[in-house]
């Protein structure tokens, strides 16, 4: 069961090294000096100024730290490149209205289009059309349920979450076989929270812990306040918790502030800055977080720019952007934190 979860670790940490980090304008390419030679003179071609593309962008409707996130990093990326105009259509949670969104974007004729779905398979059609029309589409962080709809797709991951939330437990509870693990989930009608959860459940098994208590919450505040009240009325002791969002767990930690408990250590996620304020600190229960990171639209900006512009991406031989870009899910601690606070997002 260790190698099981050391090749799992493995795994993950190479995809995160592979496509966590996006090298589009600086390049840090080891090997001959003719591969980085090769590297930097791709990454000085796509930092140079080329012909003004206009780029629709739609997001979700900035009523979660995480969200807002996704929008602010987004506008603040199109602006680090005169070569970007960027067109954005006002945030929302309503498919309808953000399918007319995209067929503004298509009748307006801009050269690509960056959109997170309110739902992925809602927006599939639409998307489909805008491709047909010869606009590539960048999907992100919720899939359409067609291949045919998007040039690129950029995920964050949910499983992997999951995994490195579990791997984390596993390693700070070693050797306590009786441990009491309890997680808060997020909705538990939405595909990303099942991934996380499997995730979470198949990084135990393999140090021979499981999930001894659960309940699900709703990525707010007031529903992570009630779930964490739940549990803790159900489990009177506890060694270590995942909350899924660290929105909700503003509540979480309000409910176990309440109850008086601080027998256990508690891992966040999606990595917001007062979890991370409250990682360095070091005086509550929050000793980790794993990241779900809220740059993926602004690397969907980034990449939407190297595709029209006909360039690839400078850390890749291949010379075409991908297909396909899932990023990492990094546990943040007391010990890595400063890394990661400076682009951590406030809930």
């Amino acid at each position: 069961m260790l190698a099981s979860r050391t090749l799992r670790r493995r795994l993950l940490i190479a995809s995160g090294a592979s496509l966590a980090v996006i090298g589009l304008m600086t390049s840090c390419t080891a090997g001959t000096p003719e591969s980085t030679t090769a590297a930097v003179d791709t990454a000085a071609e796509n930092a140079k100024t080329g012909e003004t593309i206009k780029i629709g962008f739609s997001g979700p409707a900035a009523d979660h730290g995480w969200l807002g996130a996704i929008n602010t990093a987004a506008i603040a990326e199109a602006k680090k490149f005169s070569d970007v105009d960027l067109v954005i259509a006002e945030g929302t949670n309503d498919a309808n209205l953000q399918i007319s969104q995209v067929e503004t974007f298509i009748n307006d004729k801009v050269d690509a289009i960056v959109l997170l779905p309110t739902d992925g398979a809602a927006l599939t059609d639409v998307a489909i059309k805008a491709m047909q029309a010869g606009i590539p589409v960048i999907n992100v962080d919720r899939e359409f349920s067609s291949t045919f709809a998007a040039r690129t797709t950029i995920l964050g991951d949910n499983y992997g979450m999951g995994v490195s939330a579990g791997t984390y437990i596993c390693e700070q509870l070693d050797g306590k076989k009786d441990a009491v693990v309890a997680e808060i989930a997020g909705i538990d009608s939405l595909p990303l929270t099942q991934e996380r959860s499997e995730g979470f459940k198949d990084a135990l098994s393999d140090c021979g812990l499981k999930v001894n208590n659960r309940v699900a919450a709703d990525f707010t505040v007031q529903g992570g306040e009630a779930a964490a009240s739940q549990l803790l009325a159900a489990a009177p002791k506890i060694d270590a918790i995942w909350n899924h969002d660290d929105d909700q767990g503003v509540g979480v930690l309000a409910a176990i502030d309440t109850a008086g408990r601080d027998e256990f250590f508690m891992v966040g996620g999606a990595g917001s800055a007062n979890v991370m304020r409250a990682i360095e600190a070091g005086d509550s229960v929050l000793k980790a977080t794993v990241i779900y990171p809220s740059t993926q639209a602004a690397d969907g900006i980034a990449l939407a720019r190297l595709i029209v512009q006909g360039k690839g991406m400078s850390d890749l031989v291949e010379s075409s952007v991908p297909r396909k870009v899932q990023l990492y899910a990094p546990v943040v601690t007391k010990d890595n934190v400063a890394v990661y606070l400076p682009s951590a997002f406030e809930s």
